[in-house]
């Protein structure tokens, strides 16, 4: 018999896979009788019990049956010939997944795939101005490094065990310190749960209140990754006008039933509007007067260039009613994955209890280095240090846009956050998709604020997210963009257009 040990690892699987291989081969036949477990280990060279352990597995599944007295023979009938029909008929059995799924899951798929904040368009991409991303590279590496060393030295038994559900109490204590000095957020340490991100934040939030057929009010335009969480658990999604100022508080239903409003205050999520003082105050007496909850998303709060920082809604609150979302994966890195919520007194068991549903607790070693980088101040030196490079990024990119567009464009929310929506009034939503490949194909990235409307509108509107991008990159990256819109192509398109008017 000619048998081989065949691929890589522990030599009795080698030698399992080769003589399955000569078995389906048909070398030897079915009902043939196989070497003896002594002969083939002299004939390969290796000992008898790697021989003995391949003959146990060929048993086990079937490929050769042991006759007492006789020795070991090939199965007259061979598992592989018993599994053709199922894998003859894979499209059969893959037509009925979706009569097990859920109606969760149905939703889920049927909603329109969401990218990752940091994929770009194409690997290739000179200048990316996705949104969302973080200038990891300013990071300060040497520090995390050093106390990420400092806690795996000392790291006990108990960092090794399940933590709280809640989180890492220095941790929770560190950010309810740190929100309440910096964005004036009221919390003690016991309404802080750490989670994975900001999307994990935003599905507890909707296992927290939603049921299927509930309102949930969402600003429009609207960050598409926490609409779509609502719309998963089959909430009726009512969107209000986003303006300059953010949400239009005075278009807020009153006589609907509402059980939860989605917003940005901070800056409105892609528009950039502030919301002022007086309509945080009337969007609360408005949550007072109906039972909503309101859910604070502050996803980049800690950017803000012109005026006074305005308090969070969340520390405006005297009812209860408000849940604050929070992430540093704006301001540090997104891999991390760590933000958190500030949940009211009466719902914090309760929201504890559904992250242990979800995982049990966010990792505990992570959660000790990243309380000692808040506690030593690591945080709010980074976050000092980074407030002064995205205002002389943003400088750089509206100086550009302004020198190299003037008023063919019109700018809005660049007075925070680390992203400007630019509006081009030579242009229609509908061309958007072609500037968007022959851009890619440039290797610049630039993004559609399409996705985030319900009811999409007519111009063409930009994302431009600057954080990732040098100055010197983001001068190139416009200029690029003008030397794109008047390519030749698009010239005679537009001639074309002409003349058929």
């Amino acid at each position: 018999m000619l048998v081989s040990l065949d691929g890589e690892g522990p030599l009795n699987q080698r030698l399992f896979r080769g003589l399955r291989r000569a078995i389906l081969a048909g070398r030897p036949a079915p009902g043939e009788r196989l070497p003896s477990t002594r002969a083939l280990a002299a004939d390969l060279g290796v000992s008898r019990n790697v021989v003995l352990m391949a003959f146990d597995q060929l048993l086990a599944e079937g490929y050769v049956e042991s006759r007492t007295g006789a020795g070991t023979f090939v199965a007259e009938t061979l598992p592989d010939a018993a599994l053709a029909p199922w894998r003859a008929t894979p499209a059969v059995r893959a037509s009925t997944t979706a009569t097990v799924l859920s109606a969760h899951a149905r939703r889920v798929i049927d909603l329109a795939p969401l990218p990752a904040p940091g994929t770009p368009l194409s690997d290739r991409l000179r200048y990316d101005f996705r949104y969302g991303v973080p200038a990891v590279e300013e990071f300060p590496h040497a520090v995390w490094f050093r106390l990420l060393a400092r806690r795996a030295r000392a790291a006990s038994i108990r960092t090794l065990r399940y933590g709280k559900a809640g989180g890492f109490a220095p941790l929770r204590q560190a950010i309810a310190n740190y929100a309440t000095r910096s964005r004036g957020v009221v919390a003690a340490p016991e309404q802080v749960i750490i989670v994975n991100g900001s999307q994990q934040a935003l599905d507890l939030v909707a296992r927290l209140l939603l049921n299927p057929g509930d309102r949930v009010v969402v600003e429009e335009p609207c960050y598409q990754g926490a609409r779509n969480v609502f719309a998963a658990a089959g909430a009726r999604l009512l969107p209000i006008p986003a303006g300059r100022d953010g949400l239009d508080v005075s278009q807020l239903p009153r006589r609907r039933a509402v059980r939860l409003a989605y917003v940005t205050p901070s800056h409105q999520f892609p528009l950039g509007g502030l919301l002022p003082l007086a309509q945080r105050l009337d969007l609360l007496r408005w949550a007072e007067a109906t039972g909503a909850h309101v859910l604070e998303d502050d996803y980049d709060g800690e950017f803000h260039y012109e005026g006074r920082p305005v308090q969070a809604v969340q520390g405006l609150d005297r009812s209860g009613r408000v849940i604050y979302v929070g992430t540093f994966s704006k301001v540090l890195f997104p891999s991390l994955r760590l933000g958190y919520l500030i949940v009211p007194p009466d719902l914090a068991s309760t929201m504890a209890a559904l992250k242990f549903m979800a995982d049990f607790h966010t990792p505990t070693f992570e959660q000790e280095v990243l309380a000692d980088f808040i506690a030593e101040g690591h945080f709010e030196r980074h976050l000092r240090r980074s407030r002064v490079r995205s205002a002389a990024k943003r400088a750089a990119l509206l100086e550009a846009l302004r020198v190299t567009f003037g008023d063919r464009i019109e700018v809005a929310g660049s007075n925070a956050g680390v992203h400007v929506v630019v509006w081009f009034r030579d242009l229609r939503a509908a061309q958007l998709d072609a500037l968007l490949v022959r851009a890619a194909e440039r290797g610049l990235g630039i993004y559609p604020v399409t996705p985030h409307y319900l009811r999409p509108p007519r111009r063409a509107g930009v994302l431009f997210g600057y954080a990732s991008l040098t100055e010197r990159d983001i001068r190139a990256g416009v200029a690029l963009l003008a030397e794109i819109l008047e390519s030749p192509g698009r010239r005679s398109r537009s001639m074309t257009r002409s003349r058929r008017v």
